[in-house]
């Protein structure tokens, strides 16, 4: 396989988690009696750019489809987050009523209804038509199509040059990142900005978090890799902030190559931060293999131990990285009896691979077991103040990675 960034033949591999399922194809009962496509889930370096990327086994289009589960608006520090992404920018880039905003991945319009909220006209590109009819049900518009340049060429022409673009964790989804940002190089207006999000390779290896790695997640991002890809495709990055978002995220800042924003030292001190920890160096990406095997092994002694106890552990947060967690450790519902979520749009489904029912949450005070397992770590503070009944039994809530921790 070539470098999806700069065409180099890949020959270092930063993990082989085995095969698995996509992360976010949840099943529905009457999928139970049918096979599921278990697809090799490796991914490589490039010594060239330093880009992190799966290997190619399955198309965008199988990935996200008319039935995608996620939906962003049942995490309520996720939409806080978002109202306080269009206050700054609002402010930081004066933008009012003679603005356009365009998001890419608008998902269920989490983001859009705060621009909407202040009277700027704005639209979503979504091409999941789950998301995208719950973005039109909050008033939105949306178009269902996936982002590139050919897109952008469209929008443009039908008068959507944008003052801002947003891209809110999607980066790393998209199979052709070059072609995805030439269409942030057409679509952006000569003053205009645009801001991608993104967990940082940073923190990915620092805190071991290789459950963040799954089919729909084709890059994982360091801004020594984006500064290249955006530079191939007409953009410049011009600032950079850290996020405490999904266990460490960076929130790139860019512009046309011709752009007006003056470049801030935020840059130049986050690339030496990537260099000085070794991004650019084979023996970085030794480490997270061994980790990822002995998180493995932490949790299932746990669960074991658990059962052989008479213990009862449930899960929380029906959650893409779980699914990978999940799968890699090979845990069924014997260890793991079911997983609540407050998504509609997963309960009563069935978790990829492992075939774990997904229920509500008022599913723990009936049951009140021993353990709650959070899957989505990154969401631990904001599942533990919503289910604080759980220490009211005696329960406990526990989480994985990047070590196993029994709260």
């Amino acid at each position: 396989m070539n470098c999806r960034g700069c065409g180099t033949c890949l020959s270092l591999p930063l993990i082989d988690l085995g095969t698995a399922p996509p992360s976010n194809a949840y099943l529905r009962a009457d999928q139970l009696e049918q096979a599921e496509q278990w697809i090799p889930l490796r991914v490589m370096v490039c010594q060239q750019c330093w880009l992190v990327q799966t290997e190619d086994y399955t198309r965008a289009d199988s990935l996200f489809d008319a039935d995608y589960a996620y939906f962003s608006s049942y995490s309520s520090s996720w939409l806080a987050h978002a109202r306080r992404y269009v206050a700054e920018m609002v402010e930081r880039f004066g933008l009012d009523e003679q603005s356009r905003v365009v998001e890419i991945a608008a998902n269920d319009g989490y983001l859009l209804q705060y621009v909407a909220e202040r009277g700027i006209a704005c639209l979503g590109v979504e091409p999941t038509r789950s998301t995208a009819q719950a973005a039109r049900e909050k008033g939105l518009e949306i178009r269902e199509v996936f982002f590139g340049q050919d897109s952008a060429r469209q929008l443009r022409d039908e008068g959507w040059a944008a003052d801002l673009m947003a891209a809110n964790n999607v980066l790393a989804h998209v199979p052709d990142i070059n072609d995805f940002l030439g269409g942030f190089a057409t679509l952006l207006k000569p003053s205009g900005v645009a801001t991608f999000e993104f967990p940082h390779l940073l923190s990915l290896m620092a805190e071991q978090q290789f459950d963040t790695l799954y089919h729909e997640h084709y890059s994982y991002l360091s801004l020594t890799a984006v500064q290249r890809l955006c530079e191939t495709n007409g953009l410049v990055i011009f600032d950079v902030s850290e996020l405490p978002t999904h266990g460490g995220s960076l929130r790139v800042f860019v512009q046309r190559a011709d752009g007006r924003q003056p470049t801030t030292a935020a840059v130049q001190r986050m690339l030496d931060t990537e260099r000085d920890a070794g991004v650019g160096t084979s023996g970085f990406y030794s480490t997270l293999a061994p980790a990822a095997e002995r998180i493995k092994h932490q949790l299932l002694r746990f669960l074991l131990q658990a059962k052989a106890e008479g213990k009862r552990v449930v899960g929380y947060g029906a959650a893409a990285k779980g699914n990978t967690l999940l799968n890699y450790a090979g845990v069924k519902p014997d260890l793991l009896a079911w997983v609540a979520d407050a998504s509609p749009h997963k309960q009563g489904k069935f978790l990829p691979g492992s075939r774990i029912p997904v229920v509500a949450p008022d599913r723990l005070a009936i049951e009140r077991p021993d353990y709650v397992l959070v899957l989505p770590w990154n969401l631990l503070q904001e599942v533990s103040e919503q289910q604080a009944q759980v220490h009211q039994w005696g329960g406990r809530f526990v989480i994985a990675v990047p070590e196993l921790k029994i709260l």
